[in-house]
């Protein structure tokens, strides 16, 4: 019989879905009447977990067919819906949480459809990490692919140390004349194959129109972009962890499959946070995670495009038992998913730092990486404080406080933070950067609330 206990909270169920709407429609699909024929089966045997099944009731003549795999999860469903998860996902994921989905005891073996999908699945898995140790086959090849690039992103350097210069000549106050010009330099930073740079450089047309003391932040912007572009231009001449970092901010990535080829940490790995970020047609994932054991942060990156969610989703709260490869650098923590040791489980509430000991953190993070735009951080014994001046994060002591992200201050979050913690103090994670802190989850009761 399935451990009930291990089943994942409403909460952490609705926290899987990529937008307010999808939650809404999800939640009121989630009633036994549509659903028929639903069941769940144990974890496979074969690298895929549990998987729940239903059939629900639509416009049409036939049912739509749902089946999600706990290990990934992931999804299938014979709807129209482009979102991942769809309606009908969430809302069977909903009735099972709530225990109103029968166990893999009452229900027996799945039906057909449910066993083909999830063999085809652990398939296309086993032929992508296939793949990607066949492309990563041929190391002279990829060499000379790695020199090409390293020479267009050197020009791209090039290039726009020069157009700094001349900005700097010309006085910061033409910085409002320039925005379609440093448009024009991002694309060529794209065509240099430095998307790093390219980043960097279209935030500098959105700062003089943002008001304040822009002419500081504008400059603070061109000193942080010429320190990349000198780091780029003397590569060969950097420390080791140093030049790895500037490979990174550049857009250097190395492939999941040539990470999970070397060095791995195995952990209990628990689920922090989930971020969805839309630019143009692409959506970015970002999955902060936690050792239980090495107690050490990491950063799961995925994607998604054409209106797809990122095929990557773990629910927020739940722990995963599995291998984890850094990305080289000075401070690593983007880092690769490898295998996995059976599905999420029941997470606990994390353990945390005072906010002083938290500065302390990011100052030495800065160190070791002078562009980093956000550093994790889990937070205990936290009061959410609203003043005149926006929100702030004190101990409990009052002996120390950190201010919330001012671009932060209109989210709905910040008051059901508040909320949550009722003038008691929380644990909250977020990311903490120059402009101040991003809370992205509490803890009630053991569950996590996302902000």
């Amino acid at each position: 019989m399935e451990d009930t206990e291990q089943r994942w909270s409403v909460e952490q169920v609705l926290a899987l879905a990529p937008d307010a709407a999808s939650q809404k429609a999800g939640t009121r699909l989630a009633a036994p009447g549509p659903w028929t024929g639903t069941g769940t089966s144990g974890p496979s045997g074969d690298g895929g977990g549990a998987v729940v099944w239903g059939l629900c009731a639509g416009s049409g003549s036939k049912p739509y067919r749902t089946a999600v795999d706990l290990a990934g999860p992931a999804f299938n469903c014979s709807c129209p819906s482009r979102k991942f998860p769809c309606k009908h996902a969430l809302a069977l994921l909903l009735l099972w949480a709530r225990g109103e989905v029968p166990t893999a005891t009452d229900e027996g073996t799945p039906p057909q459809w449910v066993a083909q999908w999830h063999a085809k699945r652990t398939a296309a898995a086993r032929e992508k990490t296939a793949r990607g140790a066949s492309a990563a086959a041929d190391p002279a090849a990829a060499r000379k692919r790695a020199e090409r690039r390293a020479q267009r992103v050197a020009a791209g350097a090039t290039e726009l140390e020069a157009r700094l210069a001349d900005q700097l000549r010309s006085g910061l106050a033409m910085g409002r004349e320039e925005q379609r010009g440093w448009e024009g330099v991002a694309a060529r930073m794209v065509d240099a194959q430095a998307p790093g740079l390219a980043a960097r450089v279209r935030d500098l047309a959105a700062i003089p129109a943002s008001g304040g003391d822009w002419p500081s932040r504008l400059l603070e912007e061109y000193a942080m972009l010429h320190l990349l572009a000198r780091g780029c231009l003397n590569l060969d001449s950097l420390p080791g962890p140093l030049a790895d970092t500037v490979r990174s901010r550049l857009g250097f990535t190395t492939a999941s499959a040539e990470l999970l080829a070397g060095p791995t940490l195995r952990d209990s790995w628990l689920v922090l946070a989930q971020q969805d970020s839309v630019e143009g047609t692409m959506t970015t994932r970002r999955i902060w995670l936690l050792g239980a054991r090495s107690r050490r942060a990491a950063l799961l990156l995925s994607f998604g495009a054409a209106g797809r969610a990122p095929e990557v989703t773990l629910p927020v709260g739940r722990s995963l038992e599995a291998e984890l490869a850094y990305h080289p650098g000075g401070l690593p923590l983007r880092a690769a998913l490898g295998t996995r040791y059976g599905p999420p489980t029941a997470g606990q509430t994390p353990p945390g730092v005072p906010v002083q000991e938290a500065l302390t953190g990011y100052g030495v993070a800065l160190g070791a990486d002078p562009w980093l735009d956000e550093w994790p951080v889990v937070l205990a014994g936290v009061v959410p404080i609203p003043d005149q001046c926006g929100w702030q994060l004190a101990d409990a002591e009052g002996d120390s406080a950190l201010p919330v992200d001012p671009r932060r201050l209109g989210r709905p979050g910040l008051w059901r933070l508040a909320a949550v913690s009722g003038g008691r103090p929380v644990t909250v994670f977020g990311t903490v950067g120059h402009r101040g802190f991003t809370p992205l989850t509490t803890w009630s009761a053991a569950r996590p609330v996302a902000l």
